[in-house]
């Protein structure tokens, strides 16, 4: 799975620290946090028909990930609201848009670890794109597993939404060069924690498997997924999974903002087999596409 170049993002507007820019002329600057260190924050969020959908989650989980990386300079909700909505209409993206949201710690006197050289503010980087979800949701896609573990508490929490992605990147190249689309991360015990971009499901016989989130962030996507379950009346658990149960599941899929609800149609070249043919993922994905389209903060 490539990402392909949609032609209208070349002339987008970016809102970088406060104003707009061309695409070619945004920028951060070389002493900015998160070109020194990966020491940023970020969200992925969609916008359905004039409607940001789940507007309030996002920007709540980036601010709690910004108080615990210990950010003196926290934007209140309104202004990244704003900042969000005059980027959307200034490239008159009401559907089918993709938002990466940045803050950043913003730009150090000099160059250093030390946050304490940070003494001009945070920066709020809004990037919007014309970008459907990324992933072939009809067909579905291959993972593999990767032997880099996830990142668990006792390193790097994954519960803080961080820039410093090279965990995620380095089980990404290895799919690459496995000719998979993603590849599934383990946590310190040999247990399936996620893929190296989205969460991860199974269901058999008739039960909604999901792992625990000790070392995986508990999406949103995820969430929204739980609470359609429990909706539904369809057994679900979470627990600690084994790559093993995930080979014989009866269906497998991904959850996430860049994808919606994928599913898997192989693992480490074992087949998913739907032997039991109660197709769940069919049924809660339909309960999904009926909330993008009813769910969301009005942009104008």
């Amino acid at each position: 799975m490539l990402q392909e170049f949609i032609a209208e993002n070349e002339t987008i507007s970016i809102f970088v620290g406060g104003k707009l820019y061309p695409r070619h002329e945004a920028k951060v600057s070389v002493f900015d946090s998160v070109v020194q260190g990966g020491d940023a924050v970020w969200e992925g969020l969609r916008v359905y028909n004039g409607k940001i959908f789940c507007f309030n989650e996002h920007l709540a989980r980036l601010q709690s990930s910004a108080k615990t990386l210990a950010f003196t300079d926290i934007p209140a909700t309104e202004y990244i609201k704003d900042a969000i909505k005059k980027t959307l209409k200034a490239n008159q993206m009401f559907t089918d848009a993709h938002i990466r949201l940045t803050l950043t710690r913003g730009e150090k006197i000099t160059s250093g670890m030390d946050p304490r050289l940070n003494q001009k503010g945070s920066c709020l980087i809004v990037l919007a794109e014309f970008k459907p979800p990324v992933y072939d949701n009809t067909k579905g896609v291959k993972l593999i597993t990767s032997h880099i573990r996830r990142n668990s508490p006792a390193h790097l929490d994954s519960k803080i939404h961080h820039n410093n992605l090279l965990n995620n990147i380095l089980a990404k190249i290895e799919a690459n060069y496995c000719g998979a689309d993603d590849a599934i991360m383990l946590d310190n015990l040999g247990f399936v924690s996620e893929t190296n971009g989205c969460n991860i499901f199974m269901v058999k016989n008739g039960v909604l498997l999901t792992p625990n989130a000790d070392s995986c962030l508990p999406g949103i996507t995820r969430s929204i997924v739980l609470r359609i379950a429990d909706e539904l009346s369809i057994p679900m658990l979470q627990r600690n999974i084994s790559i093993a149960e995930f080979y014989n599941a009866h269906e497998v899929f991904t959850t996430g903002t860049i994808g919606e609800l994928t599913p898997v149609y192989e693992i480490d070249g074992r087949k998913i087999e739907n032997k039991s043919q109660n197709k769940l993922l069919e049924k809660i994905n339909a309960a999904f596409k009926s909330l993008i389209q009813t769910e969301g903060e009005q942009i104008d």
